[in-house]
């Protein structure tokens, strides 16, 4: 387990604000408070993500988001009142057991407030911990629909699966009468996919079937024979691995790509030659890349980092809602919880909204296009989808 601890103060703005903020109000993560309990102690803060592991990259993205998120939400002037914010970042590798042993440390040391998950299976394992514990945790990265609503305590940073979906169906419209499918690995990604798909858009009335292929296939042309003896009306990619390539230079040979309408997830930048030449003829839901958004946020984000990526945004926000949940709940967890229900704030997508039933994150999500080829891709916005128009249905808090 590796250990980086480094000091960083939060300073509040000249002014208080005269009386706090409703939960639900709409407000800047700049504005400050006191936030109460021992003025003179730190807020401690534990980041428990990827640093090293397949998600590294991921990670990276995280923790860069992060530290300019708290520089923004500050000012520059790293105080929240007069406390010092003292930031613990702990590499879980991506191995769930790390970030729980991680966690428990953490919060028997004092810490309060943990923030990170970069995979899901780590996030659904440390969430428990944060409700047993009493303790805040901000999940980042890590996508999986279990997160939202897992408990009280437990809040993310990132969108969920069920926005990627709900901005694949906004490619179709109304969805009621449309043949949809699902073109994935044999696996728990594709299954994952596959009932996604069919719960999100075959539950606004179309028709899903499936296309699967062994992970470990390199000959792609029969299923891209059925597919197209399938004639959907949307095909849906959800593919991981070093065969991405070839498969996408089937799918255009053999024709698919330019016979419907074939939407899948666009990745970190660094993943986008797989593409090829197949790259400017697939339409792709985007959480975020650089360019999506003209925000203050995003201005401040790249004027930090330069080059926008995917997850920069879910770092950025967890800063911001650690700036607030200390502005507003000082020492007391509960409070804090309290804060972030129903708050919304302007993050580097634009207007963000934690859902006070389940704690979901409201967002804008992205069509997108790529330009260009290989390395030099050039990423635009077709389309952005409100909050609104991507939030999940509301779930029962697990507890």
């Amino acid at each position: 387990m590796t250990v980086r601890t480094t000091r960083r103060v939060f300073l509040s703005a000249a002014t208080m604000m005269a009386a706090a903020l409703a939960a639900t109000a709409c407000g800047s993560p700049q504005d400050t408070a006191s936030g109460g309990g021992d003025s003179a102690a730190p807020v401690k803060v534990g980041l428990v993500y990827s640093q090293s592991g397949a998600l590294a990259s991921y990670g990276k993205q995280y923790i860069e988001g992060f530290k300019a998120g708290l520089d923004y939400a500050t000012k520059g002037t790293n105080k929240v009142g007069d406390r010092a914010i003292e930031l613990t970042e702990v590499d879980d590798a991506g191995d769930p057991a790390k970030a729980v042993s991680a966690a428990k440390d953490l919060i028997g040391k004092g810490t309060k407030i943990i923030a990170g998950s970069t995979a899901s299976g780590v996030a659904l394992q440390v969430a428990p911990i944060a409700a047993q514990n009493k303790a805040l945790f901000i999940s980042g990265p890590a996508a999986t629909d279990a997160v939202t609503g897992a408990n009280k305590y437990t809040f993310r940073s990132g969108r969920q699966s069920y926005q990627d979906v709900v901005t694949a169906k906004s490619f179709i419209g109304d969805a009621a009468g449309k043949k949809v499918v699902v073109f994935a690995q044999d696996g728990a990604f594709g299954d994952a996919n596959e009932a996604a798909v069919k719960a999100v858009i075959g539950g606004a009335g179309a028709t899903v079937s499936s296309v699967r292929a062994p992970a470990s296939a390199t000959e792609f042309t029969p299923f891209a024979s059925q597919i197209k003896a399938a004639k959907p009306d949307l095909l849906f990619v959800a593919w991981a691995g070093t065969t991405a390539p070839a498969m996408w230079q089937t799918l255009d040979q053999q024709a698919v790509l330019s016979s419907t309408t074939v939407v899948t997830g666009l990745d970190i930048r660094a993943s986008w030659p797989t593409f090829g030449a197949a790259g400017s003829k697939i339409s792709f839901l985007s959480h975020y890349f650089d360019g999506a958004s003209d925000t203050e946020a995003a201005k401040a984000l790249k004027a930090k980092v330069g080059t926008l990526d995917l997850f920069h945004p879910d770092g950025f926000a967890a800063a911001q809602m650690v700036v607030r949940a200390v502005q507003e709940g000082g020492d007391d967890v509960d409070k804090m919880v309290k804060a972030l229900e129903g708050w919304s704030f302007d993050g580097v997508k634009g207007s963000m909204t934690i859902r006070a039933e389940d704690h979901a994150l409201l967002q804008p999500m992205y069509q997108a296009k790529l330009t260009g080829s290989g390395t030099a891709f050039t990423a635009t916005a077709e389309k952005t989808l409100t909050g609104d128009e991507s939030a999940p249905p509301v779930v029962a808090m697990k507890g």
